[in-house]
């Protein structure tokens, strides 16, 4: 049975409930929220441990179990990650179970680790005007300032996957291609420790394509050869988008592989 607000009510002490939905939402629900407005504000950082189940309790004036299964939720969604006997901490893209929640092509034969990780070639970084697809994607007006970056992963020297990234300017100012070529882990990681934006969860499209010359080209593969495509946006947190990213993946000797359920 959900725990529900009563008009009046407000368990919750000085709280403001602006995102944790209407009052009628349940009270674990409501917590939840206020815990994404923690995160999102960087009260807590990534890899930073957040307060026990009985201090958020004793913050929010509500049941330790109602806190519990607000944070059971956040974990499930890969924001937060319980470690037994350590507490709960904030999810972080450094985390090897996190690197690999957004790297969906894995070889035909062993784990994304059996290969080591991937050789990245920065083929490009500049500033541009969003035109109107990437500004509808990232939420902006067509003409506002982006980041535009191509690059080349390799796997044991083959060029396995292109991409193509767009980002917004203002929250990316500063990033440049000999950051992106000097950071040695991934590039979420890189937009967590550096600019302070933290990828929460991402939406994408897939499709079959014929590459074009260049793509061919910087793929090391024939113009006739298929290709699968991923059209990915990425979001941080309450839904705002980040990035728009179009890869285009060589399945020669891998696979896009996905858990469902």
């Amino acid at each position: 049975m959900n725990t529900t607000i009563a008009p009046g009510d407000n368990p919750l002490g000085s709280h403001e409930l602006s995102s944790a939905g209407p009052a009628f939402s349940p009270l674990y629900q409501q917590i939840k929220g206020l815990i994404l407005q923690s995160l999102q504000a960087g009260e807590w950082k990534p890899g930073e441990s957040i307060p026990s189940e009985i201090e958020l309790a004793a913050r929010y004036r509500v049941s330790q179990g109602t806190v519990r299964k607000a944070i059971d939720e956040l974990a499930s969604g890969h924001l937060l990650i319980r470690r037994q006997g350590k507490g709960t901490f904030v999810a972080t893209h450094a985390e090897h179970q996190v690197q690999y929640r957004f790297l969906k092509l894995v070889p035909d034969h062993g784990n994304p680790d059996s290969e080591g990780p991937a050789q990245r070639r920065i083929i490009d970084c500049r500033r541009s005007r969003a035109h109107a697809e990437v500004a509808r994607a990232l939420a902006l007006r067509t003409g506002d300032a982006v980041l535009q970056v191509r690059r080349v992963l390799s796997f044991a020297g083959t060029p396995t996957i292109l991409e193509d990234l767009w980002l917004p300017g203002t929250p990316f100012k500063g990033l440049t291609a000999e950051r992106l070529g000097a950071y040695d882990g991934p590039m979420y990681a890189l937009f967590e420790t550096e600019f302070g934006v933290r990828m929460v969860r991402a939406e994408e499209k897939i499709r079959a394509v014929l590459p074009e010359a260049t793509q061919s080209e910087l793929l090391q593969v024939s113009p006739a050869t298929p290709l699968l495509s991923v059209e990915r946006t990425a979001y941080t947190y309450n839904g705002t988008p980040m990035e728009l990213r179009r890869g285009l993946y060589r399945t020669d000797s891998h696979h896009y592989h996905n858990m469902l359920g």
